[in-house]
Order: C-alpha cells, then structure tokens, then sequence
C-alpha cells in the first residue's frame, strides 16, 4: 500500500522536527512492486513486494551527514536523525553547501494509474501466456521479465518546501531464441498505464526478430550506413548537459579556452533534445533538482546547443539561475518522420541494427562510447533487407553521430526504455537514419 501525500507529510514532518541541527531535508518512499519471469516457454517465478523508506540529510555548521531508516516507527525515525548528526559532526565541511529551499509552487503532473499497481495477476499470466503458445508455435523458445511497480514520494527541507507524487510503472521484455542458439530476437517496452503496455506487440517482434536473423552472415568490420531502430537509438543516445562538466573541461560540449559551445551547432538542424514534465507519453516528475519547481526546457534546439544543466551550487559560482530540470528526456524532429521501412527502401547498400548491449563510456570528451549489437542486425541493399548478419562490436561517438551532414533521416519519437534498464526508466527517441557507423571488431554474441 503507497503512503498517501497525509502520511507522507506526518513521516516527513516528524523527521524535520526530531532533527537539532542547522539545516536538514528528508525523502519518505513506498514503494509497490510484483513481477512475473518466465524462460524456456514456462512460468518461472512471481512475486510481489511492499517496502518503505526515509531518509535525512542534515547540515551542522556546514558539515553534511545522512542516514535512512527502513522502518517508520518513531524509534527507527529518531535514530536515523541521531546518525546522520552524529555523521555530521565528524564530517569535513561541505564546500558546495547551500541552505535548503523553502515553500516552492509544482504544477501537478500526470503518470500514475491505479490500475498499474493494482494489477490483475490472472490478466497478466494470461498475457504472458498467449507469447508462451506464440513461442512455442513459432519453434523458438522464449523469455522475459513482466514487472510493474507504483511509487509515493516526498521531500521536504527545515526551510518548508513539501512536495508529494505518485508515479507508476508498467514493463514487458522478452527475448526468443532459436532452439540452435543461432539467432535471436528481442523486444521491450513500458508504460506508466498498462492499458499502453500491448504485450502481444512485444511478443510477436521478438518472435519476428528471431526468425529473421537465422542463418547470419559474416560481414567485416569498418564504416558503415545504419538504420537505428528507436531502442538503438535509444541506447546509445544517453544525454547528459552538466555545466560544471562543460566550464571544467570535461565534457563534448567545452571549447577551448575554459568555454562552452553554447549558441553552436551541435547537432543536425532537425534534432531537438528537452525536457518536459508534462508530456503525455512521458510525464515526470514537477520537481527538479534540490527541489525546483521543473519547467519545460530544451538544451538543443534545432542543433544548436541552447542550454546547460546548472547545479544550484554551480549556478551560485558563476552568478546564474540553476535548471529547472531535465526531468525526463525527449528526443524529437522538427521534420516530418519518417517510418523504418522508408527508410529501408531509401538506402541503397547499409545495415539495419535492432539494439546495443553492454555500452561503455570511452572518452566523455567527445562521447565516445563502445558496446555490442545484439539480438538483430540485417544487412539491406538496394532498398531490401537481404539477409542478416552477425553481431560487431563498436567504437561510435554520438556528436559524430548526430553530426550535421551525418543524419539523413529521423522517425517519430518513440516510448522507448534502454535495454540495461530493464524497463526501469524511459525517454522519447526516434529511429535514425545515418551515412557513418563505426564498428571496430566482429562479435560471436547472439
């Protein structure tokens, strides 16, 4: 059962009121979670757990302690305050410390369903066995992981910010594999309204992925065209504007000089990247960062680098207004999509790619990152996919990528989780079009 905004406000209260030391905010999370796996065609495991958290952060003449409590009980409250000042106390003073903010105004935002957490067991085994009989019709054997989760939080400061919400969380991955081992396919998606979660979907393009890429070929390494199915696109595409990273050097968007590459075409001019709590599809928390009220805000606007993130702390170093976010991200065309299989037909030699695994950062300077394809590659000529292809490692920098000159086409903005994720998380991203993709080595993944 999720602490409503009342029992929430109390836990949080008590918190603040036990706590002597100069500053203090606290979090109070309930959480509801159940999940069903399966693998080899058959049930595996189900469960469901109910949890609850605090937690409190207290500043003692700028020195900065913090401890939780998993149980709500005065007594378990009380010593979760009393270690954290006790933290305090020993701890070297917080150079980046800035007081707690008070009474801030939120605009609500949508994403949670009642229907998500509450929801039927029989539904969901039945779902989850309709893509059993289609694995097994199909001659490939099939897992996933069906999980789905509500959450109630809340945040409050001694200086009298509060801020309450619920959110919900539906998600569906399966992998089918054929009986060899040779191939296989995958499919994942979320949503926080499990009437959006259409299970039979994602069964059947994890099955289609698996038959298709039987038999696959060896094609060698080096510079290719690709097409990015939105999940691709969607993991490795990991946005991050951080100011402090930029004015310190370390980051794709510092020029030389200490500088940034604010006003600079960044990216293709038909890419915008922002943030917005209030997105129907993808709707966010209305509280930002230490608690600012979030606002709608784009870091890239038609490819030219509009915005950075500014930490409360980094705003106050460099005499600005700290960012109203990002909360969520949205990655989205300012021309018509345009759909995959357009984009089939429109590349005359290149490779079709279904997602990436095992993603790693290189050099953050230039997002440089390295990883695997997995679960599909398809090589396409003269506007068909032909046959598909074995799996490659790459080495693909995603300024490169997003390059002006490197884009050719841009689909519609999909909900899309990443697949490290585990359904866990979601942004807006569309499939992409690209001249130059580069893989360094073969890879004998599946």
């Amino acid at each position: 059962m999720l602490l409503t905004e009342k029992e929430t406000r109390a836990i949080a209260q008590k918190l603040l009121r036990y706590s002597k030391a100069d500053d203090a905010e606290v979090s109070v999370v309930s959480d509801d979670f159940s999940h069903l796996r399966f693998a080899a065609n058959a049930f595996t495991t189900s469960g469901r757990r109910e949890d609850v958290s605090a937690s409190v952060t207290v500043w003692i003449d700028k020195k900065r302690g913090s401890a939780g409590a998993n149980a709500l009980d005065d007594a378990s409250l009380k010593s979760a305050v009393e270690q954290a000042e006790q933290l305090a106390r020993m701890s070297p003073v917080d150079r980046e410390y800035l007081p707690t903010l008070g009474p801030q105004t939120y605009k609500p935002a949508a994403g949670y369903v009642e229907a998500t957490v509450n929801l039927s067991l029989s539904a969901r085994a039945k779902a989850v066995d309709e893509i059993i009989r289609a694995c097994e019709k199909a001659g490939v054997i099939g897992a996933g992981f069906h999980h789905a989760n509500g959450a109630a939080s809340g945040f409050a400061t001694k200086h009298g910010s509060f801020h309450y919400r619920r959110s919900s969380l539906v998600s569906l991955s399966v992998t089918a594999r054929t009986p060899d081992g040779g191939s296989s396919g995958y499919f994942l998606r979320n949503h926080f309204d499990i009437a959006r979660l259409y299970t039979a979907r994602i069964g059947h393009e994890a099955i289609r992925k698996a038959l298709e890429a039987k038999d696959p070929r060896t094609l060698e390494p080096g510079i290719y065209p690709v097409i990015l199915e939105a999940q691709a696109a969607n993991d490795l595409i990991g946005f991050g504007f951080d100011a402090r990273s930029a004015d310190e050097g370390r980051s794709p968007y510092s020029a030389p000089g200490g500088k940034t590459k604010l006003g600079q075409q960044i990216f293709d001019k038909r890419i915008n990247v922002y943030s917005d709590p209030w997105d129907p599809e993808l709707p966010a928390s209305p509280s930002a960062q230490d608690g600012i009220p979030a606002q709608r805000i784009y870091f890239v606007r038609r490819g030219i680098l509009e915005n950075l993130h500014y930490s409360r702390y980094w705003a106050a170093q460099k005499g600005k207004q700290p960012t109203p976010g990002p909360v969520n991200s949205i990655v989205q065309s300012s021309a018509p999509p345009i759909s995959v299989a357009d984009m089939i037909k429109a590349t005359s030699r290149g490779l079709l790619l279904s997602r990436f695994w095992y993603i790693r950062s290189v050099d953050p300077r230039t997002a440089l990152s390295t990883g695997l394809t997995r679960d599909g590659v398809w090589y396409i000529e003269n506007g068909k996919i032909q046959y598909p292809v074995r799996n490659f490692r790459f080495n693909q920098s995603v300024l490169e990528l997003l390059a002006p000159g490197n884009v050719e086409m841009i689909g519609a903005s999909e909900r899309v989780s990443g697949s490290e994720a585990q359904g866990r998380g979601a942004s807006l991203v569309p499939a992409l079009k690209v001249k130059e993709f580069h893989f360094s080595s073969q890879s004998e993944a599946v």
